[in-house]
């Protein structure tokens, strides 16, 4: 059986919305599941930045690293701040129960 915690997103307009987050999903595919506008445009395959979402602060620590290709990518990326990371390299797991995720006002698509 699955298990499932909880992600807050804080949209755009600055409305928060909390979801289910099934342990081992992205939170790109966790924020599609809810109908939360977080484009994803190469559907995780890391190819393009258009999932960016910056992380609270206080959870920041919990991430596990970006990798390079991550930091490469977020490069690309509309506001980019010091927690950003990509939507489709984050999995939930208990230690992010109860994750706060800031989802950016704009983002880049090269891929159009």
């Amino acid at each position: 059986m699955t298990k499932v915690y909880s992600i807050t997103f804080v949209q755009p307009n600055g409305i928060l919305k909390k979801v289910d987050a099934p342990d081992g999903l992205s939170v790109l595919e966790i924020a599609h599941n809810n109908s939360i506008e977080l484009e994803g445009v190469c559907e995780g395959a890391m190819a393009c930045s258009t999932c960016h979402v910056v992380i609270d602060l206080k959870w920041f620590k919990y991430l596990e690293p970006a990798t390079d290709e991550e930091e490469d990518m977020l490069d690309f990326a509309f506001g980019l701040t010091q927690t950003s990371r990509l939507g489709c390299q984050l999995r939930v797991s208990k230690k992010l129960d109860g994750l706060v995720v800031h989802i950016p006002t704009e983002h880049h698509n090269f891929l159009n």
